[in-house]
C-alpha cells in the first residue's frame, strides 16, 4: 500500500485570512463559545500561505482550493482579487470559490466579476439553518426562498459551480432545486456536516446524503469532522468518512483539510491521519481518487502528474 503522505494531495478546502487586509467579522472579538465553531479566538490572527503550507510539511501538497473565509460581504471582490493575485505569484491557490450571497436580487454582476478572474471556480454562500440556536448559521432557511434559488440558477450562465455548506434538514429541499440544473456542479461541504449524532439525526443525515448521491452533478468532500466530534479521531470519523465514500462512490469524493479552521479541534497530521486511516483499505487508485485527481477534475484545476 502506498505510503498515503507521499500520495500527491490537492487540499479541496482551505482558508487564508490577512486582517490588516479585508474585515473578517466573525474573526474579530468578542470570542464566545455559543456559535456552531465555539470560540475562533485560537485562529484568529493572520493564517497565510506560507502557515498554511507549514501545517502541512509533512503531505505531499500539489495543489489547493481556497474557499471563501468569512470575509464581510463588501469584501468579496477583494477577497477574490487577493487570492487571484497571490496564485499569479505563488502558484496557489490554483482553484478559488468566492463568495456571493444568492439570494440578493442584484448577486449577478458579482457572480460576473468573480467569474472574470482566472482561478475562480466556484461560490459559496453557507446557508446552514439549524432549529437549535447553538448549530444554526443563519436565522432561517432561505434555501427555498425564489430569490436564493434564482440566484442559484444563474451559476452555470458563468460558468461556476456550487459548494454547498447546509444541514441535513435542507437536503431533501436542495435536492429538488440541483436536480433542476444538472449543468451546475455541486460540491457538499464537510462531508454534509452531520451534527446531530443521536440515532435519528444519523439515519436523516444519511437519508438525505443518499438523496443527493442519486444526482450525478453532486460531489462530496471528506473535511470538517472536528463540526461533528471534538477530536475527530478516527474511532469517531471513521464510520462518517466510510458511510459518505459508500454513498458518493470513491469518484465522487474528496479529501481536504479545512485548515485553520479545524485546527480549533486537532492538529493536520492528526486530522489527516485518521481521514487516512479510514480509507487505508482502499485500492491505491481510488485512494489517489480521493486524495487529488477528483478535486482537481471537479474543480477543473488541470493540474499534471497526479499518478500514485
Amino acid at each position: 500500500m502506498t505510503d498515503f503522505r507521499q500520495i500527491p494531495f490537492v487540499d479541496a478546502h482551505i482558508h487564508l485570512w490577512d486582517l490588516e487586509h479585508l474585515r473578517y467579522p466573525w474573526l474579530m472579538p468578542p470570542f464566545s463559545d455559543e456559535g456552531p465553531n465555539g470560540s475562533v479566538e485560537a485562529i484568529a490572527q493572520n493564517y497565510l500561505l506560507d502557515d498554511y503550507l507549514a501545517d502541512a510539511k509533512n503531505w505531499n501538497v500539489v495543489g489547493a482550493v481556497h474557499i471563501d473565509a468569512g470575509a464581510h460581504p463588501g469584501d468579496a471582490l477583494r477577497e477574490t482579487a487577493w487570492l487571484q493575485g497571490m496564485a499569479d505569484r505563488r502558484g496557489l491557490p490554483n482553484g478559488i470559490v468566492a463568495f456571493a450571497a444568492l439570494d440578493d436580487p442584484n448577486v449577478e454582476p458579482l457572480l460576473e466579476a468573480h467569474a472574470a478572474h482566472r482561478n475562480v471556480r466556484s461560490i459559496r454562500h453557507i446557508v446552514n439553518w439549524h432549529p437549535n440556536p447553538r448549530r444554526t448559521y443563519t436565522p432561517r432557511d432561505v434555501t427555498g426562498d425564489p430569490a436564493w434559488q434564482r440566484g442559484f440558477g444563474l451559476l452555470a450562465k458563468y460558468g461556476l459551480s456550487f459548494d454547498l455548506q447546509a444541514y441535513a434538514n435542507q437536503f431533501a429541499g436542495l435536492a429538488e432545486l440541483i436536480g433542476r440544473h444538472p449543468d451546475t456542479q455541486v460540491v457538499i461541504n464537510h462531508a454534509g456536516m452531520p451534527v446531530d449524532t443521536d440515532s435519528d439525526g444519523r439515519a436523516h443525515w444519511s437519508k438525505g446524503m443518499r438523496r443527493l448521491a442519486e444526482l450525478p452533478n453532486v460531489a462530496v468532500k471528506i473535511s470538517g469532522l472536528g463540526f461533528v466530534h471534538r477530536p475527530p479521531t478516527l474511532d469517531l470519523i471513521r464510520p462518517y468518512v466510510r458511510e459518505v465514500v459508500d454513498t458518493f462512490g470513491p469518484a465522487r469524493c474528496m479529501v481536504a483539510s479545512d485548515f485553520p479552521t479545524d485546527k480549533l479541534f486537532g492538529s493536520f497530521d492528526d486530522t489527516l491521519g485518521a481521514v487516512a486511516a479510514s480509507i487505508s483499505d482502499l485500492s491505491d487508485d481510488e485512494q489517489g481518487d480521493l486524495w487529488s485527481r477528483n478535486a482537481d477534475r471537479i474543480y477543473r484545476l488541470g493540474l499534471p502528474n497526479l499518478t500514485v
